[in-house]
C-alpha cells in the first residue's frame, strides 16, 4: 500500500473533469492487458481514442442506439495494470462481472452516479475484500473490511469513519481516488488522463 496520497492530491478532477465526476466508474485491474480484459468481459475492441475526454462522444453515440445495456467502456494500459473508465457506467462495481476477472488478480473500482450514490470495491482472487459507500464509510463489508491497516489507509485518504450524522462529509470522491491509489500504487494524473490510449468497446452487463 502507498501511504502518502490524500484526497487533496485529486482535487484536479473536479476542476478539469467535472462532467466525469458527476457520474463515473473507474476501475484498475492488475496483470491484464486491455484487450484481454475486454475479452474476459465478453467484448471485442471497437475504437481507439486518446484521453479520457475523448470517451464522451462515443458514449453519446451509443445512447442513440440503446439505453443502458450494454455499457460503453474505455480501457488503457498503465504499467502492468489496465485502467477502465466509464462515463455514466457501473460495470466496474458489478460483482457478477468483476469477481471472475479478479481471480488471480487485484481489482479496485469506485463509482458515483448523478444522484450522488457511490460505491467502492476491492476485489481480490474471486472475493470481495472491501466494499463501502464513500458517503457512509463507517458501514463496510468484505473479508478485510475492519483490518486496522486498511482503516488507517481509509482515514488518511480522507474518509470519515465516524457515525456522527452532523459530520462534514468532505471530498469523498477525491478520497476514493486516493484510496485506490494507496491500494494499487497507480497514481492517476492530469497528464495520464489526457494522454492514455484507450480501447473502447460495448460490454454486456451480467446480472448480479
Amino acid at each position: 500500500m502507498t501511504r502518502t496520497t490524500t484526497a487533496d492530491d485529486y482535487t484536479w478532477l473536479q476542476t478539469q473533469h467535472a462532467p466525469l465526476m458527476n457520474a463515473y466508474c473507474v476501475t484498475l485491474v492488475r496483470a491484464i492487458t486491455p484487450e484481454r480484459l475486454l475479452h474476459e468481459l465478453g467484448a471485442e475492441p471497437d475504437i481507439r481514442v486518446t484521453g479520457v475526454e475523448a470517451l464522451h462522444e462515443p458514449l453519446y453515440d451509443c445512447w442513440d442506439e440503446r439505453y443502458e445495456d450494454p455499457l460503453f467502456v474505455g480501457v488503457a494500459a498503465v504499467g502492468d495494470w489496465s485502467l477502465m473508465v466509464e462515463h455514466s457506467g457501473y460495470l466496474g462495481i458489478t460483482t457478477a462481472a468483476m469477481l471472475p476477472v479478479s481471480r488471480g488478480r487485484t481489482v479496485v473500482s469506485h463509482f458515483r452516479n448523478v444522484n450522488a450514490v457511490d460505491h467502492f470495491y476491492w476485489f481480490e482472487d474471486g472475493e470481495i475484500r472491501l466494499h463501502f459507500e464513500p458517503l457512509f464509510a463507517y458501514a463496510r463489508d468484505g473479508s478485510h473490511a475492519d483490518e486496522p491497516e486498511l482503516l488507517a489507509e481509509m482515514r488518511e485518504s480522507g474518509f470519515d469513519l465516524g457515525e456522527d450524522k452532523d459530520r462534514s462529509y468532505g471530498p469523498r470522491t477525491e478520497a476514493a481516488f486516493a484510496l485506490a491509489h494507496r491500494l494499487t500504487g497507480v497514481h492517476l494524473t492530469p497528464e495520464l488522463f489526457a494522454s492514455l490510449e484507450f480501447t473502447g468497446a460495448l460490454v454486456p452487463v451480467p446480472e448480479d
